[in-house]
């Protein structure tokens, strides 16, 4: 009765290992947006803090934290090129607004050298139940109107976004 068991069960197992895998669960599809569009956002972040008279930079990374566009305006500070930079990562890495994530400032997460920025002063691209990227902000005084005019770049694609 056991080597029936086994002959069995071992035929069980051939048959879940040798089922056919459907193909939907073997790849992903992505949405992403082009560079282009990173470009508008960008641009139009930069023109936001003008009319605030602010000289910025602004980085817009993809759903990886990769930067796709990067733009320093004439007179901003050097240093905002790297900030903008992290608080975008930061942003998609979390997928949440940097003024969202201030508490976690004192986290060990800030100490283990990922290039992690807990700030006001970006914002997650999400449109469509998608999540495109970040926008990052700094040279601001204010990190809130550093996130304010990351909104304002977000504003300029994400009608079009939510018709994807």
């Amino acid at each position: 009765m056991n080597k029936i068991k086994q002959i069995a069960l071992a035929a069980l197992m051939g048959a879940t290992v040798a089922a056919p895998v459907q193909a939907e669960d073997m790849a992903v599809n992505v949405s992403r947006i082009t560079m282009d569009v990173a470009n508008r956002i960008a641009v139009a972040s930069i023109e936001a803090c003008r009319k605030e008279g602010i000289p910025i930079s602004v980085t817009v990374v993809d759903r990886n934290g990769i930067p796709q566009a990067q733009l320093r305006d004439t007179m901003a500070p050097p240093v905002s090129w790297n900030i903008s930079q992290k608080k975008a990562y930061t942003a998609v890495m979390f997928n949440a607004k940097g003024s969202q994530l201030k508490g976690r400032s004192q986290s060990p997460l800030q100490t283990i050298g990922e290039g992690l920025a807990f700030m006001a002063g970006s914002v997650p691209i999400q449109a469509g139940g998608k999540l495109y990227g970040a926008i990052g902000v700094s040279g601001a005084p204010d990190g809130m109107v550093d996130e304010k005019c990351a909104a304002a770049g977000l504003d300029e694609v994400k009608m079009d976004l939510e018709m994807m």
